[in-house]
């Protein structure tokens, strides 16, 4: 293995010649061998390496194709090889996330694994077991009670900032770290201005990696990075998603992260999709939100959900808006969410098409009961009410709804958006059934009927 050191530079390794490489496999051997095609610290960059140093909590905090997931797989097969007693808690946005991307995904646990050393994955049991007895259990963090009781020696949370209850579910994660003499914790994420990330960059005992996602130029295509740059180099969007920087609420914001938490609940109870008459004895009423693109170009369209409790509370319960869909698109996918929820109206924006709005509609589906508004104040003006509904505890989000309250955090009052994206379409649907639920019989000049 002495040789070898000599060769710890990967990149070196694959510029060799075949005669080259030939003599040096042999004076390594098989174990030299597996260890150069296996061995993670001659791939990884530096910075997707454990930090030095007596740490209990490491956030990666950097921008997507940085290669998060493959430092937490592979910092997490690190630790089970070394320790036949580790118990390790996988915890991603849900039970579905953490098996497609930490355990399944193209750089999950079991794609990283060597022949020799790959973990025996039983997934009713939501188990991976290495040869030598280590373990990992996988968890949602939306059901963050499943995270109460279990104990854990590590933890890898994955895309934090797009856990709902973040801060219960880490909370709990943390409260089970406790067995054996090191206990650690990774937290690998895009960053996003939630109270849980928020809470962990000043928290003290935090060792931070940061990243940009063109630090792993060597491993994505080079037309990915050419069109990221060109599409959103210098936004809003491209601050938080490329450059993995933290871009906090803006000033002025007529919704504040910290309030969609305060108004989020996991479920209402025995809710779900298509329970007629069941679930019109829990929502009295249900309305499909729609903001039509302004064209046929393919634009982005609005379309949420939001229901009428029987405790005169609205609840959101359902993002289904598309993105660059042409006119017959937008509609089947209202369509879709009109028979979904069982949906008593659709409230369509009018101003940008009038009638045509509403035959799109019914040319693809002829029994939708539309109803076409006419917008004669801006979306934030709009908006401003509804947002005084959420201050008042009126309305709840069943669930996380990461795109649609990233634009509604990008609302400002005054009239300016500062947000994702050209323009805030979720969240103007959003407005639109909001407002239909709890302040359409107000006589609000917002709303004028056509």
């Amino acid at each position: 293995m002495a040789e070898y050191r000599r060769f710890s530079d990967y990149e070196r390794v694959s510029k060799l010649t075949e005669g080259e490489q030939r003599t040096l496999f042999r004076l390594i051997g098989d174990g030299g061998q597996e260890y150069l095609k296996h061995g993670w610290a001659i791939h990884a960059r530096p910075e997707q390496l454990p930090p030095p140093g007596d740490w209990t909590i490491w956030l990666i905090l950097a921008g997507r194709g940085f290669g998060k997931t493959r430092a937490g797989a592979e910092w997490v097969r690190s630790v089970a090889e070394a320790d036949p007693m580790a118990r390790i808690a996988l915890i991603g946005a849900s039970l579905h996330d953490a098996r497609a991307v930490m355990v399944e995904g193209e750089s999950g646990l079991l794609a990283i694994a060597p022949p020799q050393a790959r973990p025996l994955w039983k997934p009713s049991r939501r188990q991976l077991l290495w040869p030598n007895g280590a373990m990992a259990t996988l968890f949602g963090a939306a059901e963050a009670d499943s995270l109460r009781g279990p104990q854990h020696s590590h933890v890898w949370g994955d895309e934090i900032a797009k856990w709902q209850r973040g801060v219960e579910a880490w909370d709990n994660a943390m409260m089970g770290l406790r067995l054996g003499h090191g206990p650690r914790a990774l937290a690998t994420t895009t960053p996003r201005p939630v109270p849980l990330l928020r809470k962990l960059i000043v928290q003290e005992g935090v060792v931070m990696t940061r990243g940009r996602t063109a630090d792993n130029l060597g491993a994505l295509p080079r037309a990915f990075l050419a069109a990221m740059e060109r599409d959103y180099a210098g936004t809003r969007l491209g601050r938080q998603e490329l450059e993995g920087e933290l871009v906090m609420d803006p000033d002025g914001a007529l919704w504040t992260r910290d309030l969609l938490e305060e108004c989020r609940v996991a479920h209402v109870p025995g809710l779900v999709p298509g329970m007629g008459d069941a679930g019109e004895a829990l929502l009295s009423r249900v309305v499909v939100g729609v903001d039509p693109p302004a064209g046929s170009t393919g634009d982005a369209c609005g379309i949420v959900v939001a229901g009428l409790g029987r405790d005169g509370r609205a609840y959101v319960i359902d993002d289904a808006s598309v993105e660059r869909a042409s006119p017959e698109q937008w509609a089947r996918a209202v369509a879709r969410a009109h028979h979904r929820w069982g949906a008593d109206r659709i409230v369509a924006e009018a101003n940008n098409g009038g009638a045509m709005v509403a035959s799109v509609l019914r040319a693809a589906d002829s029994v939708l009961p539309v109803r076409l508004v006419h917008a004669s104040r801006g979306k934030s003006a709009r908006a401003e009410p509804v947002a005084t509904l959420y201050e008042a505890g009126r309305v709840a989000h069943v669930g996380l709804f990461e795109r649609l309250e990233d634009e509604m955090c990008g609302l400002l009052a005054g009239g300016a958006y500062a947000g994702p994206g050209r323009s805030p379409d979720r969240a103007d649907a959003l407005v639109w059934a909001l407002t239909d639920l709890l302040l359409g019989r107000s006589g609000r000049p917002a709303l004028r009927m056509l």
